[in-house]
């Protein structure tokens, strides 16, 4: 996030949409790329199990 805010900040704006989505998505590339695309926020299993249980009750 602080490279898209500092490339907005020195040029101002994008010439293009499209500048802009590639900018993003290289971000995107590079965070899925390093330990932090490996974290996990939520656990499947676990949202899963309470799903089974819930429809059984």
């Amino acid at each position: 996030m602080k490279e898209i805010r500092r490339r907005s900040n020195v040029v101002g704006s994008f010439p293009d949409g499209n500048s802009a989505l590639m900018l993003v998505a290289a971000r995107l590339r590079h965070i899925a790329g390093t330990r932090w695309g490996l974290r996990q926020y939520l656990k499947i299993e676990r949202i899963n199990e309470l799903e089974k249980e819930q429809a059984t009750a």
